[in-house]
């Protein structure tokens, strides 16, 4: 995955923001919309866009189109940089594959400490029964 890449695909959309801010958000178009193509990415392998597929299933278009909105400040330009900082999060976060996690046997010192922490107590609490006659 190279960044400068996949950035040039990305499509900018500016937009009338919503929410408070009065006569400003009726003039100005702050909000960005990023838009992204996974299907016709040619920076990302087939591989690489399987795995994304699978990740952000619930995020993508049926058209296989991923849509970021960010309208936290008032200028158009941050939020295009706020927009393409958190789309390249999401991807790496997407690619990256989580180590194996391999299954291992429990040491038998640490089986014995147990018993015998366990009888040790059990010891301890028999003591402190009332004697039976």
């Amino acid at each position: 995955m190279e960044p400068n890449k996949i950035i040039s695909e990305l499509q900018y959309k500016a937009v009338r923001s919503s929410g408070p801010g009065g006569q400003n958000v009726n003039k100005v178009s702050s909000k960005v919309v990023l838009t992204f193509d996974l299907k016709n990415s040619q920076a990302l392998s087939e591989e690489e866009k399987a795995l994304l597929e699978t990740k952000f299933s619930s995020r993508l278009t049926s058209d296989f189109v991923l849509i970021l909105n960010c309208d936290e400040d008032r200028s158009q330009l941050k939020n295009k940089e706020i927009v393409t900082k958190r789309f390249l999060d999401l991807i790496t976060a997407g690619l990256h594959i989580p180590k194996i996690r391999k299954a291992t046997k429990v040491p038998k010192s640490v089986i014995r400490k147990r018993i015998k922490d366990k009888k040790n107590i059990s010891e301890i609490k028999k003591s402190r029964r009332k004697p039976e006659f």
